[in-house]
C-alpha cells in the first residue's frame, strides 16, 4: 500500500509536469501565430525553452524530494524498530529475573539472549555512527598494510557466531599464499565493510537454503587488485536496483517487508571501498536467483613471514 501510494504521487507530479509543458507549448505556438513577427516572436522563441526547462527541472526535483523523504521515513521506522526491539527484549528478561526465582540453567539462557540483544543494539548504533563519519570524510587518512585474507576469515567467524551458523554454512576459497593477499588501508573500516557484506548475504538467504548458504572467494584476477566475491542463495536483485541498493537508506522494495534493516550496510561498503581506491558492484540474474557482491581493492606489498626469535647465546654459558 505504501509503495503504490508513492508511485501514485510520483506519477501525479510527472503527469502534472507533462501537462504544464504541453500547456506552455500551446500558449507559445498560439502567441507566435497571433503576433506573427517582430520582437515578440523573437522573445517567445528565446523564452520558451527556458520555461520548458524550468518546468522539467522542477518536476525532477519534486520527484527526488518525494523519494528522499520517504527513504528518510523508512530509515527512521527501521532504526526505531532495530533499537526498540532489543531494548524491549532485555527489559523483559530483566523483569523476569527480578520478579521471581529462575533456575540457574534458565538464568544462563536469559543472559545469553540479553547479550545477543546487546550486540544487536550496539551493531545498529555503530552503523549509524559509522555512516555519519563516512558521510563527512571523503578521504582516508593514514593506513597500514593489512592481510585481507586474515581479515575476511575473522569476519566470517564473527558472522557464524552472530547468526549461530554451522561451520559448513559459509564456504571460503582463498587463492593466495599466507601473507600474500594484502591491501593498504584502515583495518576497522575494511572489517566493517566485509562484515556488512556477510551480514547482508546471511540475512537475505533462507535458513532452508542448501549448504553452503554463502560462498566467499578471494582471488587475484590481475596484478593490480584483489577481488573478493560474496555469493548468496538469497532473494536476488532486480536489474533496475543493482546500483540503487548502494545508496544511503535505500532498501529494495521487494525485500523491505521481509527482512529488517536500516538501509546503511551496503552504503557503508561502497563508501569504505571507494575511500580505499577500489570499487564494488552487485551481480544478480533477477529475483529468486541469489546475488553476488564483488569488491576490488588495490593490491598491497606481500607480508614477509616473521623469523623465529633467536635463542639467547648466553643461556649456555649461564648454565
Amino acid at each position: 500500500m505504501r509503495i503504490s501510494g508513492r508511485r501514485r504521487r510520483v506519477a501525479g507530479f510527472v503527469v502534472l509536469g507533462a501537462c504544464l509543458v504541453a500547456l506552455a507549448a500551446a500558449f507559445n505556438v498560439g502567441w507566435i501565430v497571433i503576433t506573427g513577427r517582430g520582437v515578440l516572436l523573437v522573445l517567445g522563441i528565446l523564452l520558451f525553452p527556458l520555461i520548458v526547462a524550468g518546468l522539467v527541472l522542477n518536476t525532477i526535483f519534486l520527484v527526488r524530494e518525494i523519494r528522499r523523504n520517504e527513504q528518510h521515513n523508512a530509515f527512521i521506522n527501521a532504526v526505531t524498530h532495530e533499537l526498540k526491539t532489543p531494548v524491549a527484549s532485555i527489559r523483559l528478561y530483566l523483569e523476569t529475573l527480578q520478579s521471581r526465582p529462575v533456575a540457574p540453567a534458565k538464568q544462563q539462557e536469559f543472559y545469553r539472549i540479553m547479550l545477543a540483544d546487546s550486540d544487536r543494539l550496539l551493531h545498529t548504533v555503530e552503523q549509524i555512527l559509522r555512516t555519519g563519519r563516512l558521510g563527512h570524510s571523503r578521504r582516508r587518512r593514514g593506513g597500514e598494510v593489512l592481510d585481507l585474507a586474515a581479515l575476511v576469515r575473522e569476519a566470517v567467524g564473527l558472522a557464524s557466531v552472530r547468526y549461530g551458523l554451522a561451520p559448513e554454512a559459509i564456504a571460503c576459497r582463498f587463492e593466495a599464499a599466507p601473507g600474500e593477499a594484502t591491501v593498504f588501508g584502515d583495518a576497522e573500516e575494511l572489517r566493517a565493510a566485509v562484515s556488512n557484506l556477510l551480514d547482508n548475504a546471511v540475512k537475505y538467504t533462507s535458513p532452508d537454503a542448501p549448504l553452503p548458504r554463502v560462498e566467499v572467494e578471494l582471488a587475484r584476477e590481475d596484478a593490480k587488485a584483489w577481488t573478493l566475491r560474496v555469493r548468496d542463495r538469497g532473494m536476488g536483485i532486480a536489474g533496475t536496483e543493482l546500483k540503487a541498493i548502494f545508496k544511503r537508506f535505500y532498501r529494495a522494495a521487494s525485500h523491505a517487508s521481509q527482512v529488517t534493516g536500516t538501509g546503511l550496510g551496503l552504503f557503508i561498503v561502497r563508501s569504505v571501498v571507494r575511500r580505499h581506491g577500489g570499487r564494488v558492484y552487485a551481480e544478480s540474474a533477477g529475483p529468486g536467483t541469489g546475488s553476488t557482491f564483488v569488491v576490488r581493492l588495490p593490491a598491497g606489498p606481500a607480508l614477509l613471514p616473521q623469523p623465529a626469535p633467536a635463542a639467547d647465546s648466553n643461556l649456555g654459558a649461564r648454565a
